[in-house]
């Protein structure tokens, strides 16, 4: 559909409550057949939460606790959707496994000298990225018997690493830091050798502030950050060239959204359909679409719509579903909620 011309609306799904502290953040399971959710709090616990494909009420099915002492600050699902990784204050990754009715912890992943703020998979679900307050990157191989081994320490930022993230279809990392900068992590060759390949920055049209997040889009030619300096910015590659093995392609600076949050941008997320969401201190949830005009100065991105007081507090996680059928956004507050969302049009 022609979002732009389209009269489309976020609507208030349900509201999940249940976290007694700020909810970090909210992961999709990829493959479940009806929609799964686990968030993670400030309250040291993760919730799974699951919607009824009768009733399509969601419930929560199971709290992982007594794991973690301190705030839980990221969760992410394996690509099998099997094992869920939760990142923690405490210095700490756990690693839970879905056996049906219950989950269980089956590996606690330590290095990180202290806060881990945020964990993620590669495509395969072979590679572990962690990052933290410590300053480092840590890539942890997957190994037969629920065995995870520190196969590189990253060191490059001089700052808390705020996130990492895989790329979706090839095995570069990225992160990003309280200093202001986006590096890509990449190996030549197959022995896992992880160097830093290029660092975002002022210089190169990047960010001038702490840079919060990374998203891509569904191809992997497309990059979205978000950052305290109040912007989103696009960049790309030719990631053609980079499947067929010509060696590293660089990432360069398409355009940057500024004027529309007033506080700091926490969390951005870019649907399967080309759609970019954008969760901020200013309560609200931004939605923005690539414009398809192409002018001199190459593709700009429009407002779609502004959700104003999505929550009553900052928003510092916003994720689309990766079903193809609905399109739902989930948001998770320090106001203790976490919301669903649907992108409907209006009637």
């Amino acid at each position: 559909m022609d979002l732009m011309e389209k009269n489309v609306e976020l609507v208030e799904v349900q509201k999940l409550e249940g976290h007694t502290d700020r909810v970090w953040n909210v992961a999709w399971n990829p493959v479940s057949s009806s929609p799964v959710l686990a968030s993670c709090s400030g309250d040291n616990t993760v919730r799974i939460w699951e919607q009824s494909s009768l009733s399509r009420s969601w419930t929560c099915k199971t709290v992982l606790e007594e794991t973690h002492t301190r705030t839980v600050r990221s969760c992410a699902w394996s690509p099998s959707g099997k094992l869920l990784a939760t990142a923690s204050f405490d210095g700490t990754t756990a690693i839970w496994e879905n056996f049906g009715s219950e989950f269980e912890c089956i590996s606690t992943l330590e290095g990180h000298e202290n806060e881990v703020k945020s964990v993620s998979w590669n495509a395969a679900g072979s590679y572990l990225a962690t990052c933290s307050r410590d300053k480092s990157v840590w890539i942890w191989e997957v190994l037969p018997g629920n065995e995870y081994d520190c196969a590189s320490v990253l060191n490059g930022h001089t700052q808390d690493v705020k996130m990492v993230q895989w790329h979706p279809t090839i095995d570069v990392l990225f992160s990003c830091s309280y200093d202001n900068t986006i590096k890509v992590w990449w190996s030549e060759d197959d022995d896992g050798d992880y160097q830093c390949v290029q660092t975002l920055d002022e210089s190169n049209n990047g960010h001038t502030s702490t840079v919060w997040a990374i998203s891509f889009n569904a191809a992997g030619d497309k990059m979205v950050t978000c950052s305290d300096d109040l912007t989103l910015k696009i960049w790309e590659t030719d990631i053609a060239k980079m499947h067929s093995s010509e060696g590293y392609v660089p990432w360069t600076h398409v355009c940057t959204l500024s004027g529309y949050h007033d506080r700091t941008i926490y969390s951005a997320h870019w649907s399967r359909d080309d759609i970019i969401a954008s969760g901020a201190g200013d309560d609200a949830i931004r939605l923005f679409v690539d414009s398809k005009l192409d002018s001199v100065d190459g593709p700009s991105y429009n407002l779609l719509l502004t959700k104003e007081k999505a929550h009553e507090m900052d928003i510092n996680s916003v994720r689309w579903s990766p079903g193809e059928e609905n399109r739902l956004l989930a948001s998770a507050s320090d106001d203790g909620m976490v919301k669903i969302w649907e992108l409907a049009t209006k009637p």
